[in-house]
């Protein structure tokens, strides 16, 4: 039987972005910048290369930046047009979505990842869908999502994305374990660690932030009880449903950078900007002379 399409992404974008105070006072973490476009572009750029027709943000209370972002902005693209922009009015046209492709749902309470995939439910329905978890701003060529669906195509089931992180690093992450040899670019997931104690964890793979899943998850989510910190956690609810389906894991191949955290948000800004050539050739003088003193 032929697999059912990935039509459907959901963003949770709820997410207060308390390390970027004061930036994040009035302006969402995921409107935060990466050279010229903001964080939350890159990510639903992801996602439509991908395939995924429908993109469901997950938000909260002063996110409709995020909304109007996606939306036409009738006032400057009439002065865009009326001063012969038209370079600038493209660009604004390849970002905006079709009518009909975007759906905005709010988390009222911050009650954890799993609560806010499982408040986009009744958009999803019945049908598999991809998670992108928006902090996680990924390079590569084809993009993480595409990799996964290819994989997805083949096998079905559940996939999650994975990569090495150094052995004394595994406590700070999500650690899966695998059936099968863990260098190999898909494999059985049997289990997964939140935040293992140092030693302790079954591998080095850590789950960073792209999920493809089942539909019978938010069943799962609706009746979990709380976990760590009072939260509806996914990773509980994936552990369920891994005793009823399979979970492919697949080593993603390319580049992570975790803009949740300062040191990644400004990693992700320089390896953007120097794989623009132009930026690139202004760039590197002044990198060099920073680090030289």
């Amino acid at each position: 039987m032929q697999n059912k399409k990935i039509r459907k992404a959901v963003l949770p974008v709820a997410g207060l972005g308390t390390r970027f105070l004061p930036a994040t006072k009035a302006l969402p973490k995921e409107m935060l910048t990466i050279v010229d476009r903001p964080i939350i572009q890159y990510v639903v750029d992801e996602a439509r290369n991908a395939g995924i027709e429908h993109i469901v943000f997950v938000t909260g209370r002063n996110k409709h930046v995020i909304e109007d972002h996606f939306d036409i902005a009738y006032e400057l693209e009439d002065t865009l047009r009326s001063r012969s922009k038209a370079s600038a009015l493209k660009l604004l046209e390849a970002i905006r979505p079709m009518p009909g492709t975007t759906s905005f749902t709010r988390q009222q309470e911050p009650l954890g990842l799993g609560h806010a995939i499982w408040c986009a439910r009744d958009i999803i329905g019945n049908e598999p869908f991809a998670i992108l978890l928006p902090d996680m701003l990924m390079k590569s060529e084809p993009g993480c999502l595409s990799q996964m669906v290819e994989v997805y195509n083949q096998s079905g089931g559940n996939v999650i994305s994975v990569e090495a992180v150094p052995e004394d690093q595994t406590q700070n992450y999500g650690i899966v374990e695998v059936d099968g040899d863990p260098s190999a670019r898909t494999f059985t997931i049997t289990g997964m660690v939140e935040k293992p104690a140092p030693g302790t964890a079954p591998t080095n793979l850590f789950i960073n932030g792209r999920y493809i899943l089942q539909p019978e998850i938010f069943q799962l989510l609706g009746s979990q009880e709380t976990g760590a910190g009072g939260e509806i956690q996914l990773t509980d609810a994936m552990l369920s449903l891994m005793g009823m389906q399979p979970f492919t894991g697949l080593r993603f191949e390319g580049e992570t950078y975790d803009c949740g955290s300062k040191s990644g948000f400004l990693a992700a800004n320089i390896a953007f900007a120097l794989e623009d050539e132009e930026l690139a050739r202004e760039l590197r003088p002044l990198l060099q002379s920073l680090l030289d003193g």
